[in-house]
């Protein structure tokens, strides 16, 4: 498995990266740093180094015969403390949800722990976990400032590096040329309040986030 960008791209599975890769933390890491630039949802380049972990897993040594090593091994995700993770969604996620609420019977949902933990940390929302992800700015909040100091708000329909077409809050329609970046277009990030709260996260052994997972992972 060789990056196919390259004719001669490194072998990932060899990879110090995907080596010593947890979360897909190197791997996202990796995807931001490469050149040409590869955008990608944190979600896809979760489940992108979910995937060469689970080859990892069962493949064998450099020239290894078949068989030499135990196949169908899985990562153990649930090495959490619930009763830690109950503690730590109170303080860091409580704020914006609920597991009475937006996240009754999430465990439900996603049964895999590697999936439960990839969703919530991913930000993603495929059947109802913790964040929708939309494509692009559209659909986004927005307000627009224009050189007299007018402030104007509403949901993006169209933004690109000449017009900006909202929808206002009495559902009426709004196009404003833009020249060399004037207005300025302030797009506010839905993701923005999850992104501080990653961060929050960030400790030498992922415990927070262990904790969190094995504590979602009772919610049923």
């Amino acid at each position: 498995m060789r990056g196919v960008l390259e004719k001669n791209g490194p072998n990932l599975l060899q990879s110090a990266d995907t080596m010593m890769d947890q979360q897909g933390e190197k791997v996202a890491a990796a995807v931001a740093a490469h050149n040409p630039p590869i955008n990608l949802p944190q979600d896809d380049t979760s489940a992108i180094a979910a995937y060469i972990h689970s080859i990892q897993a069962t493949m064998g040594g450099q020239g290894s015969p078949p068989g030499r090593n135990p196949v169908g091994l899985t990562y153990n995700i649930l090495v959490g403390d619930p009763v830690a993770g109950q503690a730590a969604f109170t303080r860091l996620c409580s704020s914006c949800h609920s597991v009475t609420g937006d996240l009754a019977g999430i465990a439900t949902k996603f049964p895999d722990p590697r999936t439960l933990q990839n969703t919530w940390v991913g930000g993603s929302s495929t059947g109802g976990g913790f964040f929708g992800r939309g494509g692009g700015a559209s659909g986004m909040q927005a307000t627009v400032t224009m050189p007299d100091g007018e402030k104007i708000e509403g949901k993006i329909v169209r933004k690109d590096d000449f017009i900006v077409i909202l929808t206002l809050a009495d559902g009426t329609r709004r196009s404003i040329p833009i020249d060399n970046g004037v207005p300025q277009v302030d797009v506010k990030d839905p993701q923005e309040a999850h992104k501080k709260m990653v961060l929050l996260l960030d400790d030498p052994d992922n415990k927070n986030m262990h904790d969190i997972t094995a504590y979602l992972a009772t919610i049923k």
